[in-house]
């Protein structure tokens, strides 16, 4: 392994927790993830030729994913295939159980999003990557993902009863649903 491919692979070592989490993410099933960040790697990996040093490899990789997930959905449909989602493991009690449940109710909400929706709200909100990077990783122009983006975060607040939000009274107490409102914020979805 020469210099070159030895930093290749470190590089891409950096980038596994983020294709991981957006995977399972955009799949909802932790196997069918795993496999999908397999491929990914591997694919990298046979055309480390086509990427260019100095420019976004975060951004190669997932466009990537992306079109590997493309080609894994549309073999599912062609082969007639159905997957199972896996269902949510119990809860128990915890001090912070409000939060646990908004964040499960998130994830369930997301879930019964369009699947080009889905993608644009996780890359702009879970990954943090501007429009311009999205439109280039999905191959589709900006208004297209900033269209995308406000029908999710449309979609997602009436599946979460979020559509007609009174004013939050403030308190001095911090209440268990008030740390999740960072999550909710950061998907857009906060008022």
């Amino acid at each position: 392994m020469g210099p070159e491919m030895s930093d290749f692979a470190g590089m891409l070592e950096i980038q596994i927790p983020r294709l991981r989490r957006y995977a399972r993410a955009l799949t909802r099933d932790f196997s069918r993830a795993d496999d999908l960040v397999q491929n990914c790697l591997t694919r990298a990996v046979a055309k480390q030729h086509l990427w260019q040093y100095g420019t976004d490899l975060r951004a190669w990789l997932f466009t990537i994913l992306h079109h590997q997930h493309v080609n894994d959905v549309r073999r599912s449909i062609r082969e007639g295939s159905h997957v199972k989602l896996e269902e949510l493991p119990a809860l128990t009690a915890q001090p912070d159980a409000i939060a646990v449940l908004q964040l499960r109710d998130l994830e369930a909400a997301l879930g019964k999003l369009q699947l080009e929706q889905r993608q644009v709200i996780l890359l702009v909100g879970l990954e943090e990557m501007s429009y311009e990077e999205v439109a280039n990783i999905l191959n589709v122009p900006v208004g297209t993902v900033r269209s995308r983006l406000s029908r999710g975060r449309d979609q997602l607040r009436r599946l979460m009863g979020m559509e007609e939000r009174a004013p939050r009274k403030t308190s001095i107490k911090s209440e268990p649903a008030d740390r999740c409102k960072d999550s909710t914020a950061k998907y857009g979805l906060a008022a």
